[in-house]
C-alpha cells in the first residue's frame, strides 16, 4: 500500500478508494488525479460493484491541489497558463467523473476536506464525516479564489454559507456541515468507518439496477424547471415499473417476504 497514491479495496459489492499520499496531506497531484481518472473510468462498467467509498490515509482526507506542483508549473514559457487550464480540466474531469457513476459515492472524512478536498465531498454523492473535522474553500488566504470547488459546493449547501466559506476562507467544522448539507452524518472518529461501511451495507442491499437508475435520474431532474423535471422522472419511473425485479419486490413486500431479484 505504502507504494500505491490510489489504494483500492473490494468487499461484498463495495470498492474502497484510498487517497494514499498522507505526507503531502493527500493532495490531489497530476499523479493521484490521473490514478483517480483510471478507477473511475475501471468503476463505471464494474458489474460487481455495487458502492463506492473514497477515504483518505493519515491523518487528513485531503488538502486540495498540490500548490508544490502548481508552483512548477508556472515555470513554462507561459507561465503555466496551459498547465493550469489542462490541471483544472483533468480535476473537474474527476468530480463530474465520481457524480457520473452508476454507483453511488460516499466520502468517509476525517481531519481536513479544503479547497479541491472539499470539493470532492461535494461531488460525492453522500459523505459520513469525523467529528471535528474541518472543511473550507479557503483559497482565498494565499489569494486564489476557490472557483472550480465553488460549483460543487454551491450545489451542496445554501448560497449565502457559500459565498461566506469561499470570501472569508474560514472553515466549517462538521456539526456545522451536516446543519447546511454538506455532510450527512457526523460521528467519532472510532465510530467513522463502521458508519461509512454501514451506509455502503444498506446501499449496497437494495436492488442494484434500480439504485443506478435513480442516482441518473436524481442527477438529470435537480436543474431543470419543475414540469420537466417530472416529466423526466414520470419516463424513468415507468421503464424502473416493467422491470421484472420490480414486480418481484412489489409482490414479496405485500407477500411479507424477502424478494428473490435476479440482481
Amino acid at each position: 500500500m505504502a507504494d500505491e497514491i490510489l489504494v483500492r479495496a473490494d468487499r461484498d459489492g463495495i470498492a474502497a478508494l484510498t487517497l494514499n499520499r498522507p505526507d503531502a496531506l493527500n493532495a490531489l497531484s497530476d499523479d493521484l488525479l490521473a490514478a483517480l481518472s483510471a478507477e473511475i473510468a475501471a468503476l463505471e462498467n464494474d458489474r460487481d460493484t455495487r458502492v463506492v467509498i473514497l477515504r483518505g490515509a493519515g491523518k487528513v482526507f485531503c488538502a486540495g491541489h498540490d500548490l508544490k506542483e502548481m508552483q512548477l508549473g508556472r515555470q513554462a514559457e507561459d507561465s503555466g497558463a496551459s498547465y493550469f487550464a489542462d490541471l483544472f480540466r483533468r480535476c473537474a474531469d474527476v468530480m463530474l467523473g465520481l457524480q457520473r457513476l452508476p454507483q453511488p459515492v460516499i466520502a468517509e472524512v476525517h481531519g481536513i476536506a479544503t479547497a479541491a478536498g472539499c470539493q470532492l465531498v461535494a461531488s460525492c454523492d453522500m459523505a459520513v464525516a469525523a467529528e471535528g473535522t474541518r472543511f473550507g474553500v479557503n483559497g482565498v488566504n494565499i489569494g486564489l479564489f476557490c472557483s472550480t470547488p465553488m460549483v460543487a459546493l454551491t450545489r451542496n449547501v445554501p448560497r449565502k454559507v457559500a459565498f461566506e466559506m469561499l470570501t472569508t476562507g474560514a472553515f466549517i467544522i462538521a456539526d456545522r456541515a451536516r446543519e447546511v448539507g454538506l455532510v450527512n452524518h457526523v460521528v467519532s472518529h472510532v465510530e467513522l468507518r463502521e458508519k461509512t461501511l454501514d451506509l455502503a451495507k444498506t446501499v449496497a442491499g437494495k436492488l442494484d439496477a434500480a439504485v443506478k437508475i435513480g442516482k441518473r435520474a436524481f442527477y438529470d431532474q435537480i436543474d431543470l424547471e419543475m414540469d420537466a423535471a417530472y416529466a423526466h422522472a414520470a419516463e424513468v419511473m415507468t421503464q424502473n415499473m416493467l422491470w421484472r425485479d420490480t414486480d418481484e419486490g412489489i409482490d414479496a413486500f405485500l407477500a411479507k417476504r424477502k424478494p428473490d431479484w435476479a440482481r
